[in-house]
């Protein structure tokens, strides 16, 4: 451990494909300022990461001198800004630091995280950037450290969490193929621009979804019971969600070697209130993880950073 991960200022910053989140952090990890923009990685030219970052932040470092910087998420990915390698689960908060990457940038240390790889049992690879800093975030609301954490998104992540480690995770891709379903498929052309309610119509979407019913199948009855008036449009949004959902938590479910009392839900409250709702349908329990959770996980991972000479140091 660096004693400059301890003494020094430490900002973090949770940046995302498409959203920048930074937090200027205490002595004790607590948040004195925090500030979100849409500047997500998708958003910078190529070799532009440099300047968005001391756009962002630039401010915080000149009153914040020797300032540490650690980073998560998409900035190191293939398209972020410095490529660094995933490491492989299972692994715990050490583990991790371990595999943080060091840029060179005049303004500030800065550091990368690694993100996560998995494979399944049918030998199938897996990755995520970002959740497993949020995941080690919230390990204080973890009881003992266990858990299986549902991340609910575009790509949503389901993560098995064993006395503080990591040991397996999935990701279900629910919520862009519900984007490309209400937007770009026939399925859409019947639906009424209302967002989303975790109404009846909803439900049974989630009941439907998780049985063990063809889903290629069913997911046509969106558009069937509409024309039959067996639905109204107004109900079709909310009964494909629920179904895409259902979907998705039954089949995790069935991959968790054992069903759990309870998941613990990480995510934006819209969303989230949407699986609490789809969980409860199915009859498990559920808790939410609070806010905050991605500073929390970068502050732990800045205390553990080994001294600069033992880290890869890329550019």
């Amino acid at each position: 451990m660096t004693p400059a991960g301890v003494t020094r200022p430490v900002i973090a910053v949770d940046w995302g494909t498409s959203s920048f989140r930074a937090y200027a952090l205490g002595p004790a990890g607590e948040v004195r300022e925090r500030r979100e923009t849409p500047r997500g990685i998708l958003r910078v030219e190529k070799g532009g990461f440099p300047q968005a970052l001391s756009e962002e932040i630039g401010d915080w470092l000149a009153a914040r001198p020797a300032s540490l910087v650690v980073m998560s998420g998409m900035i190191g990915s293939r398209q972020g800004w410095q490529e660094v390698p995933y490491c492989a689960c299972p692994c715990d908060l050490a583990g991790l630091a371990a595999g943080f990457v060091r840029l060179d940038w005049p303004e500030a240390e800065v550091w990368i995280a690694p993100g996560l790889s998995d494979e399944t049992e049918t030998g199938l690879p897996d990755v995520m950037r970002g959740e497993e800093v949020q995941i080690f975030g919230a390990l204080a609301d973890l009881p003992g450290g266990n858990a299986l954490v549902c991340l609910p998104g575009t790509h949503s992540k389901w993560v098995t969490v064993s006395e503080g480690t990591i040991v397996h995770f999935a990701t279900y891709m629910t919520g862009e193929v519900y984007d490309l379903l209400q937007a770009h498929s026939i399925l859409g052309r019947l639906m009424t621009d209302e967002a989303v309610a975790s109404d009846d119509w909803f439900g049974e979407g989630v009941v439907r979804g998780a049985s063990d019913g063809a889903l290629l199948h069913m997911l046509f009855s969106v558009r069937s019971r509409v024309l039959s008036g067996n639905m109204p449009e107004a109900g079709a949004r909310a009964y494909l969600s629920g179904m895409l959902i259902g979907h998705e938590i039954a089949a995790a479910l069935r991959a968790a070697k054992d069903r759990p009392d309870e998941v613990a839900l990480l995510g934006a409250p819209a969303l989230a209130r949407l699986y609490e709702e789809a969980l409860g349908r199915l009859g498990c329990a559920q808790r939410r993880i609070g806010s905050d959770v991605a500073a929390s996980g970068l502050f732990q991972l800045a205390q553990r950073l080994p001294d600069g000479t033992t880290m890869r140091h890329e550019g």
